[in-house]
């Protein structure tokens, strides 16, 4: 299981067509930190239905988005 199986779970139970979430909210959902490693991770998104539409270093966000 991915460290970030909760926060892909959290996202795809959403049913949102985006959802947008700080970096804290997601440290929150996942117990785990964004680092590096989230790139290689978040094509695990995709058996959800969701993919990563943005990630902002400035806003210390990342968007979802529903579909491909």
């Amino acid at each position: 299981m991915s460290k970030y199986h909760s926060l892909w779970e959290y996202v795809g139970y959403s049913g949102l067509e985006e959802i947008r979430l700080t970096f804290d909210e997601i440290l929150g959902i996942s117990g785990v930190a964004i680092d590096h490693s989230f790139l290689t991770y978040k094509k695990e998104l995709l058996k959800y239905g969701y993919h990563v539409e943005k990630i902002s270093q400035k806003e210390q966000t990342v968007t979802f988005r529903k579909g491909k």
